[in-house]
């Protein structure tokens, strides 16, 4: 039998960060504007971390079932170890899907019905990241969709269920949640690169290379940089504070162009989500306070 450990394990806490950091980041805007509803803000985490816990199980299912996690290093997958059935698993990932669309259609019941729409494609390209019979993160398009939809439909969608209005802060944060949440997923791959080319997983870290894909982390780790910037100068300077996520991003940053591999990387995972988690906060509370 499956224990709550190993569905604790599936859901890959690690990387819970990067659905709690836009939350933080959408609000922190929307406080700036004096428009934060926290009930509001509350809901939108929950959807946010519905899905990305769904993404999770859902990307363990279906790399389960085509054999890609036969031979993985990494977090323990559920169905390649043969921990839980995938029947199992992919019931858990709808399970949290509908967890997100109940607390979406509220937020869209008090805001606008459009956004309906929004949500149920969120689910559609969760679903078929891994999932399908031509899922778009085995043909090199993942890091677009992260920063698609964990960072600009994310931190915007969360301002604007609490304001109701359009913030450009919110699209220049967006952006530098996007790309560390997008750092998560290249440093993913990179660690994957020799199981997935076996695997004929196409993913951008296969496509670029080893060596391009490390740079690859650091321009992104540069691009959220350069946002705090920007949200700064749309904002308060105050919001410079920010940049002291860099001390954080500095450690994983020297790893992965240091060359790290295989089970060196996977701590480079859950410092790279610290650090979008402490961009989102460093920059949220000068939001906040100003």
């Amino acid at each position: 039998m499956t224990s709550s450990a190993d569905w604790i394990a599936g859901a890959r806490p690690r990387t819970l960060p990067a659905a709690v950091a836009p939350v933080l980041a959408g609000t922190g805007v929307a406080a700036f504007v004096d428009g934060a509803v926290w009930w509001k803000a509350l809901l939108a985490l929950v959807v946010s971390l519905a899905l990305q816990v769904g993404v999770n199980y859902a990307n363990d299912y279906s790399d389960g079932i085509r054999g890609t996690d036969s031979d993985r290093v990494g977090p323990m997958r559920l169905v390649g170890s043969g921990a839980a059935t995938p029947r199992a698993v992919k019931t858990a990932a709808f399970a949290a899907f509908g967890v997100a669309a109940v607390a979406g259609l509220v937020l869209a019941a008090t805001t606008a019905w459009w956004l309906v729409a929004v949500g149920a494609v969120c689910v559609v390209a969760a679903w078929f990241y891994t999932g399908g019979d031509k899922p778009y993160g085995y043909l090199g398009l993942g890091e677009v969709m992260v920063f698609v939809f964990f960072g600009l439909v994310a931190v915007i969608g969360t301002t604007y269920v609490q304001t109701g209005t359009w913030e450009w802060p919110a699209l220049y944060a967006g952006i530098g949640i996007g790309a560390l949440a997008c750092a998560i997923l290249v440093a993913n791959n990179l660690r994957d690169i020799p199981t997935d080319t076996v695997a004929g997983k196409r993913t951008l870290a296969v496509r670029l290379g080893d060596e391009r894909t490390r740079y690859l982390y650091a321009f992104l780790v540069l691009v959220a940089a350069a946002a705090v910037v920007a949200v700064a100068a749309a904002t308060t300077w105050w919001a410079l504070l920010g940049l002291v996520f860099l001390g954080r991003a500095a450690a994983p940053t020297k790893a992965v162009l240091g060359g790290a591999s295989g089970p060196a990387l996977i701590p480079v995972l859950a410092a790279t989500g610290a650090s979008e988690l402490a961009w989102s906060v460093l920059v949220a509370l000068p939001l906040l306070v100003a």
